[in-house]
This record gives C-alpha cells, structure tokens and sequence, in this order.
C-alpha cells in the first residue's frame, strides 16, 4: 500500500511507472488515465498515489456488496488461510459442504423455493453460467439428441466464455469471435407471451432451455414482469424446457430481496439459477443451484472445476450469505433504495426531457438519458464519483448494500452536480 507520507515528486514516478506497467497487459480495458486505487473502506475508494478519493457506486459491478475491505470477511480469509486454502475437489473439504447447505436452506427459507436442492461451485459468474447451460443441453439430449437449443434474450449478457458469450445478444461481445456454440436463438422479451409460446411450443422438440436475467443488467437494468416470467415458467415446464435464471448481479440481496426470483410466486421459480459477483465480496466463486429434475440428468465426470468450492472461497461466501440472507439487512437496504430513488425521480423531474426513466429494484437501479450519458461519467468522476454505464443510454447504480446514509446522500449530490454541468 502507498503511505500518504510520499513526496509528490515521488508520487508522479510511482503514477508514472504504473502507467508505463499498462503496457504489459492485454488490450482488453479502456481505463482512465491516472487514476489507480490503493485501498478501499466501504463505498469510498482511495488513490494515494493522486492524493484523491472517490464515493463508488460501482461495488466493483456490484460485487462488493459488504463493501470494500471488509473488515470481518478480511478476518474470515486470514484465518482460513492459515487452515487450508485448496485440496482439490477430489475431496470433500467442510467450507464447500456447509456453503452448499446453507444456499439451499436460505434459499427455500426466503423465497420458498422447495425444489432448488443440489449446488455447483466454481469461480465465476461466467463459469456459473456455463455449468447451467451444460446441464441444461444434457437433460435435453438425454430426452432427445436434438433436443439442446438454447433459448437466450435480446439485451442480455451471460458471460464472455464461449458458450455465456453464445446466449449474450450484444454484437460487440459476440461478432469479433466468429462462430460460437451453435443452436442458440434470441427472442425479444417485449414481445406478446403468446408470440413467444408460439415459437417456444413449435421448436419444443429442439430446446434444451431458456436463460434469462429476471432483471437485465448490462443490457439497461429492465426487471422483467412477473407476468412474463410466470408464463414463461409455464410454457417451459409444459415442453419439457430447462428455466435458467441469470442471478449473478440482481441476486443476493442486489434487488432488495435474497434473490430477484423471490419476488416471484412458486409457479415461476427456475429450475436452476446462477449466482456469483456479491458471493464472495470480491473473492471469486461462483454458484449454480439446481432442483432433482436436472440433477438426475447428471453423471459423475460430466462436468467439474479445480478451484470451484475451494475452503478459502468458501469460507468468504459462507460469511457473506450468513450477513445478506437476514431479514433485517434486507430491510435496510431496501431503506437505502428510497434514498436513491427518491433523490433520482426528483432529478428526472428537473430534466424531464433529458431523463427518461428510473428503475429498477433495491440497490440495482438505472437512470435512463435521452443520450448517451458518457460525458456525465466522466464529470462525475472528475467530482468525486465513481457511476457506471448500462446499455447505451442508461446510468447504472450498483453501490455497496452497506453504504452509509450520508455518503449515498453526498454521492447523489454530485451526480446532480454532474448532470446539471453536462446538460446546462
């Protein structure tokens, strides 16, 4: 870590090899120039190196749900490291089996989801999600060889390996790789359910599964209608169709709720859903919870990983679930919703031409422009704030479940600050 005590001259070599160091990478990031994060406590971010701090509302795309440099998951890593970080999963190990058990429990004690019973552990949301989609292609082919098309959704994005990156709709992510995992199709959530059905009901004797956000991050933040998805459920379940649910950044706690499906009756639950980003506060592992109908599809060597469910992620995410799935918590973070609501609905009112939606659900929220809303990004920073972009016209507010009332306050302040210097 750089102690503030550095010269400043010293400071400028220390930024400047940093700089230098980038070119080592792969071109992969557009990142801002001068700008390198030293340490972080809770929602606020500190570069030493340019003597500036930043409120974020970025948990590191909503990873950092505890928020940065967690004192108590800090303390749960020190202290299993000193145990055992990895035997390989040739084994069983107790952080991995407790974790799983929990998922399950948590998950049917909060949203009542009976059937969810088996847990895959890996090390990504991306991961997470191909594991879904593999088991979903091998219940289907069990039934049927050319039952394994997926059914994805325009606006989506699920990863960037080659088979999330196959259900992604985006073409920026997809078009520069050439061919991908074939027998995808993507449909437009905004369509009549029964235009839907119709396409679903007539290929039935191909599809595998459908994979969807129940609130679509990247792609704008747009929750899903609990209409839409109850019949969609119903239509998959009535041709024998895998419902995956993408859960790896509107769950845990993200839309107020232990999961974005808890806001849905039993009928719509998914068959399996994924989860990663806040599970393990910015240590990686990822997760895809399964119900009996899916797991029986398997077979011992079908799929695996070498770190997934490794003690040292475990433990992290075991703490993590144990503070999130508290009703308590949640109510507080809904709480903070109101805040940014409140403040961002009064904001659209002062430039309603400009802005053209809010939404979202508790701390996952979007702020649609009339026009890209880069430059505000990059004012926004310039005071102090750190926001991220979703879509091509939309702000995306992802702050850590744990940020202080003042500090959310203060941030919003300087978006408006940001906005009004843009737009005026």
């Amino acid at each position: 870590m750089f102690k503030r005590s550095l010269s400043n001259t010293t400071k400028k070599m220390v930024a400047s090899n940093l700089i230098e160091a980038n070119s080592f990478q792969v071109t992969t990031y557009a990142r801002p120039e001068n700008l390198c994060f030293t340490r972080g406590k809770n929602a606020i971010l500190f570069d030493d190196i340019n003597n500036k701090q930043y409120i974020d509302f970025t948990a590191g795309i909503a990873v950092t749900g505890l928020g940065h440099s967690n004192p108590e998951v800090a303390e749960v890593i020190s202290k299993q490291a000193l145990k055992l970080v990895h035997s390989s999963n040739l084994y069983y190990n107790e952080e991995c089996l407790k974790l799983s058990e929990k998922l399950i429990e948590k998950t049917i004690q909060f949203d009542g989801q009976s059937d969810a019973t088996k847990v895959f552990l890996c090390n990504s949301g991306t991961e997470a999600n191909e594991a879904a989609l593999k088991f979903a292609k091998k219940h289907g082919i069990i039934k049927n060889p050319k039952k394994q098309g997926i059914i994805a959704f325009e606006n989506s994005f699920h990863g960037r390996t080659m088979g999330a990156l196959s259900a992604t709709w985006g073409i920026k992510y997809r078009v520069p790789f050439g061919d991908l995992v074939p027998h995808f199709k993507f449909l437009n959530i905004n369509d009549e359910l029964g235009k839907l059905q119709a396409y679903i009901e007539q290929n039935a004797s191909e599809i595998a599964g459908l994979i969807i956000e129940p609130i679509q991050g990247e792609g704008g933040i747009f929750p899903i209608p609990t209409e839409k998805l109850i019949g969609l459920k119903k239509i998959c379940h009535d041709n024998d169709i895998i419902v995956i649910y993408d859960e790896i950044q509107c769950g845990l706690g993200r839309s107020g709720k232990l999961w974005a499906h808890s806001y849905l009756p039993k009928e719509a639950h998914p068959d399996i859903f994924t989860s990663a980003k806040a599970l393990g506060n910015g240590f990686p592992i990822g997760a895809t919870i399964i119900n009996d109908k899916v797991n029986n599809a398997l077979q011992v060597g079908d799929h695996g990983t070498t770190y997934g469910g490794n003690p040292l992620g475990s433990a992290v995410s075991n703490y993590v679930v144990d503070v999130i799935a508290d009703q308590k918590f949640l109510d507080h973070v809904n709480e903070k919703s109101k805040i940014f609501v409140s403040f961002l609905k009064s904001l659209q009112e002062k430039y309603p031409n400009q802005i053209k939606d809010v939404r979202g659900k508790g701390l996952i929220l979007g702020v649609e422009f009339a026009e890209s809303p880069a430059s505000i990004v990059v004012k926004a920073r310039e005071l102090g704030l750190l926001i991220i972009t979703a879509g091509k016209t939309t702000v995306r507010f992802v702050p850590a479940l744990t940020i202080e009332d003042d500090i959310a306050q203060k941030g919003l302040e300087i978006f408006e600050q940001a906005v009004k210097e843009v737009l005026n």
